[in-house]
């Protein structure tokens, strides 16, 4: 009965629709917090931040005054919010209307106070800034105003100070995807082309990704598959896995980027960190790809190819071997005067072992000794019998002479194959150890940039 008697009394010729004020010019102060429970959702693609909130607000209503001793020492009451005057303050970043649970029920103070204190479901829009994802921080702002009275009718203030504003986590719920960092607060003016001026307070949710989950599904076999790239240089050059050792590679990549493209942000305005980090690995792993096929080409060579030119010879075989510490050079300069006197004595050796081994002819086989009655026969049959064996010679020299051309050729073809594998092998070694300082660079680009928006 008491609560009953005193709500009839506050409310019996209580006006909502007015200001509670007895003088106008008394300026009604609301005095606000707000304290996160939990980031419920971050659409980087909309730029829409969603957030549940404890939102709390209090203000003196002149209207609302009673003397606890005439009504049983009650100093408080709870009045149903639309039968009293409530602040017209709103989130100026609301995009939609957030599901949040009514509260129907204000609490008077009997000195006037009024407490309004309900949960809110805000989505907002928010400016997110996603280049340094997954290890992006992002700050989005709640700002409080009265939507139509000026300063001088409603002023803002804080309810705590801005330092426990700043570090209280008490209610956030710590196992999502995103921290909370602090909240910060700032109370200003502002107004509108030339208007009157508008109280407003900002606060400014600063959160924080979790990268964990994205550094071991994006990151780690992106790295994986780079370290393969790297560990593919040391099959031989001359050898044709290789090719298909790296293109294999570059099938694996190209699937693994058609499977992340939906675990990545998207805006219209901007590509993260992570994602030029992919295209310049894929770009790497061609480059990779096309140095192996030069490699291969080079080191194939076959059939009329000339010998490896002098200055292909000096810049490669001599000073990059030595810059690069590949061998000694003296073993990376097979000489042409020695491999092609090496050939021509080869030959010559074989033409004559093939001399001392060849069966003298029938025509030249030991015979009788003629009798002194007989030589004029005998020189009669001796004479087409040289004739013969000189003619067996002849060609027997001829034959030898084309296994010696043979050889020559064959030398100078084995000659030229092994500068241009040599050439190859030290190209390689060149442009492997290139790939592998721009690796370097690169990676450490990343991580120096990664770290310092970390620490920022």
């Amino acid at each position: 009965p008491v609560l009953l008697r005193l709500a009839e009394q506050l409310l019996a010729h209580y006006r909502r629709g007015v200001r509670p004020v007895r003088d106008w010019r008394t300026t009604t102060t609301v005095a606000l917090d707000v304290m996160v429970y939990a980031i419920l959702s971050v659409d980087e693609k909309n730029q829409v931040v969603t957030t549940y909130i404890w939102y709390r607000q209090h203000w003196t209503d002149e209207f609302l005054r009673w003397d606890p001793a005439h009504f049983d020492n009650v100093t408080q009451i709870s009045l149903p919010a639309e039968s009293v005057w409530v602040p017209d303050i709103l989130i100026n970043e609301f995009v939609d209307v957030g599901r949040s649970p009514e509260i129907p029920y204000v609490y008077v103070q009997h000195h006037g106070e009024v407490r309004n204190l309900k949960p809110i479901q805000v989505m907002t829009a928010c400016s997110l800034d996603i280049y340094s994802f997954p290890f992006d921080v992002q700050n989005c702002s709640l700002t409080f105003t009265s939507w139509l009275h000026n300063i001088h009718d409603i002023n803002l203030s804080l309810w705590r100070p801005p330092e426990l504003v700043k570090a209280d986590k008490s209610v956030f719920m710590n196992q999502g995807e995103w921290e909370l960092l602090h909240v910060l607060s700032r109370i200003q003016e502002f107004s509108v082309k030339g208007s009157d001026n508008y109280a407003e307070i900002k606060f400014y949710i600063v959160i924080r990704r979790r990268p964990l989950f994205y550094a071991v599904s994006l990151l780690l076999p992106s790295i994986f598959l780079m370290l393969l790239d790297i560990v593919g240089f040391y099959l031989p050059p001359n050898s044709g896995e290789r090719v298909s050792f790296k293109i294999t590679l570059l099938l694996g990549y190209s699937v693994f980027l058609i499977i992340v493209t939906d675990t990545l942000p998207a805006t219209a305005i901007g590509t993260p960190l992570i994602g030029v980090y992919f295209v310049v690995c894929m770009a790497l792993l061609v480059l990779s790809l096309m140095e192996t096929t030069l490699i291969v080409r080079l080191v194939h060579q076959q059939d009329l190819q000339p010998h490896v030119p002098t200055w292909v010879r000096r810049w490669l075989l001599e000073r990059a071997a030595a810059l690069l510490c590949v061998r000694h050079r003296s073993e990376l300069r097979p000489g042409r005067a020695r491999s092609g006197s090496a050939g021509k004595g080869g030959a010559l050796a074989s033409v004559s072992s093939a001399q001392h081994t060849v069966p003298p002819p029938p025509a030249f086989a030991p015979a009788a000794r003629p009798s002194p009655h007989s030589s004029e026969e005998a020189s009669e049959r001796e004479t087409p019998a040289e004739a013969g064996g000189s003619a067996w010679a002849r060609a027997l020299l001829r034959e030898v002479a084309a296994v010696r051309e043979l050889l020559q050729r064959r030398e100078e073809l084995h000659a030229a194959a092994h500068e241009w594998l040599q050439v190859g092998y030290v190209l390689d070694v060149l442009l492997f150890r290139a790939y592998l300082v721009a690796m370097a660079a690169y990676s450490a680009t990343l991580g120096a940039l990664w770290a310092a928006w970390r620490c920022a």
